[in-house]
């Protein structure tokens, strides 16, 4: 492995696909309250999560065709930024229709606390916060 090889952050950017991406979009914006910027790329309707410029940027896309709900547990986790609190934030998401899965859980050595949720397209989700309430 070369220096030149090393990378400023793991993860460059993400996606989460909707079946219905208009249920999805306001789920989103609610649960973390924040709006999400509606774009059409490549023909394909997307909602960007706003973030700073250096930041790991992501967004919502409709994939209608293809794909099939997600089950529990499976395909690739992210984790979003839970601010004010990983509490907090899962009571906007039950109010948005979406569900807590499984119990908050304190991480080691001060990194904060994380959590987990299904939003309403079937996708399990995870939250961190330094803070918990």
């Amino acid at each position: 492995m070369t220096a030149a090889a090393t990378a400023t952050r793991v993860i460059s950017w993400f996606e989460i696909p909707a079946l219905d991406f208009d249920r999805a979009v306001r789920f989103y914006e609610a649960a973390l309250d924040t709006p999400l910027s509606r774009e059409v790329f490549g023909g394909v309707p997307i909602a960007v999560f706003a973030k700073e410029e250096e930041a790991t940027g992501g967004c919502i896309v409709h994939q209608p065709g293809q794909m099939r709900p997600a089950a529990a547990g499976e395909g690739v986790l992210v984790y979003l930024n839970a601010e004010p609190s990983v509490s907090a934030t899962l009571e906007r998401i039950a109010r948005a229709g979406g569900k807590q899965d499984g119990s908050v859980i304190e991480l080691p050595n001060d990194i904060g606390y994380i959590g987990y949720f299904v939003d309403t397209e079937g996708n399990r989700v995870g939250l961190h916060s330094k803070n918990l309430r």
